[in-house]
């Protein structure tokens, strides 16, 4: 292809091969050609990361399209603007004059502007006797007009990307919800498996996660943390046939036992159950007490206690009881708070909850009335210590995530 004319900037600022590339582009510029300067704006700071400018350098490309006269960018119009750098100044919110200079280059590297420099460098208008502009030098704006399809197709990537990665980030977050919550379930149940592992396995895939990650490290994660859901899922399902068989099972029994008696009561005199007639009353069905969690799991939901061990730390229940005992006395919880809970929870899993106590130190008001609200919960079946210990992993793995 004939080039008609190519200009070449003033003083010492070098002539580039990708300079006379964009003044190429910009004579291919249809005549009709005209789009609207601010909508094409919007779509320019959408595709910023793909074209490479920063905001800075966008700040000083609105101030030049404020300088040009009409709404609708077009040849028609003439596309070269000519403020002074002080009146280019002013309106980049009085951005210095050596930044200014950087950022103006950094858009004609960027392919998004032509320098139409005059023999002296400066820039202005020549103008016919009607006050027509005739011929302007100063900053062009022919390659933003030339790229403005490839600059809105550009946009539409990168709005369509940052959707994707939204809605991969909340298909994370609700899955990543499930997990923990099945996970607190079946701790909170009782239910058999190694759950501590799975917790672990948990918190090692959302750990991985870097803090902004991108579409590709999202969907990996989603699909490592959806195939860990359907395993725990497949684990409680299981648990719940086996219910609903033992359930069964246990019904038909009572079936035939409740045949049997009306058979017998049918032939046979109902006994006396006591002289007198009086009935023996069922006896009262003792509390079953809370079953102990893992030492592991523990440590890792309250790592503050380890210090409190014998020799600095906590290798067994007893070195953690021991540590609960000093917990106790430092944080003001009385004895008989502490005996109390040790005899409704059991001594390993009162051990626990100071730990948890010492790790929400400052969450908490009074250790000792705190303690005794649980331990009144925990008599009346109203506590279990597994959704507490699952909260605190997560809010650790939360603070090493940040901290990382």
């Amino acid at each position: 292809m004939q080039i008609e004319s190519v200009t070449t900037p003033f003083g010492r600022r070098p002539m580039t091969l990708a300079m006379v590339a964009n003044q190429v582009l910009a004579q291919e510029i249809e005549p009709e050609k005209s789009v609207d300067k601010w909508k094409l704006y919007r779509a320019l700071c959408e595709a910023r990361p793909r074209l490479g400018v920063t905001d800075r350098a966008l700040a000083v490309m609105n101030a030049l399209l404020s300088f040009y006269p009409k709404n609708e960018l077009s040849t028609d119009n003439g596309l070269v603007v000519f403020p002074s750098n002080a009146q280019l100044s002013l309106r980049a919110h009085g951005m210095a004059e050596q930044t200014l200079r950087r950022h103006l280059s950094g858009l004609v590297e960027a392919g998004l502007l032509s320098r139409k420099d005059s023999a002296n460098g400066k820039r202005y208008a020549r103008r016919d006797r009607a006050g027509t502009i005739d011929e302007a030098f100063g900053f062009s704006l022919a390659p933003l007009l030339a790229r403005a399809h490839d600059i809105e197709r550009l946009a539409d990537e990168v709005i369509a990307e940052r959707l994707h990665i939204q809605r991969l980030r909340e298909r994370l977050t609700i899955c990543s919800r499930d997990v923990s919550k099945l996970i607190e379930t079946a701790l909170d149940e009782g239910i058999p498996g190694d759950w501590m592992t799975t917790h672990v396995h948990y918190s090692a895939l959302m750990g991985a996660l870097p803090r902004k990650p991108g579409a590709l490290e999202l969907t990996v994660a989603l699909g490592e943390i959806e195939a860990l859901r359907e395993e725990v899922t497949k684990q409680l399902e299981i648990q719940i046939n086996r219910q609903k068989l033992s359930g069964n099972a246990l019904q038909n029994e009572r079936h035939i036992q409740n045949s049997k008696s009306d058979s017998t009561s049918e032939s046979e005199p109902a006994k006396e159950k006591q002289q007198g007639g009086n009935s023996v009353s069922e006896p009262k069905a003792r509390r079953q007490p809370m079953k102990a969690f893992p030492l592991n799991m523990v440590l890792s939901a309250c790592p503050e206690i380890i210090m409190y061990g014998p020799g600095g730390g906590v290798s067994s229940w007893r070195d953690l009881m021991g540590a609960a005992v000093v917990v106790r006395s430092m944080l003001g919880v009385s004895p008989s708070a502490y005996q109390q809970a040790c005899e409704i929870l059991g001594p390993e899993n009162a051990a626990a909850v100071m730990a948890c106590i010492l790790e929400r130190g400052g969450q908490i008001n009074s250790a000792g009335g705190y303690l005794r609200d649980l331990t009144r919960k925990a008599e009346k079946g109203e506590f279990s210590l597994g959704p507490m210990l699952m909260a605190l992993m997560r809010a650790n793995a939360l603070g090493a995530r940040k901290a990382g």
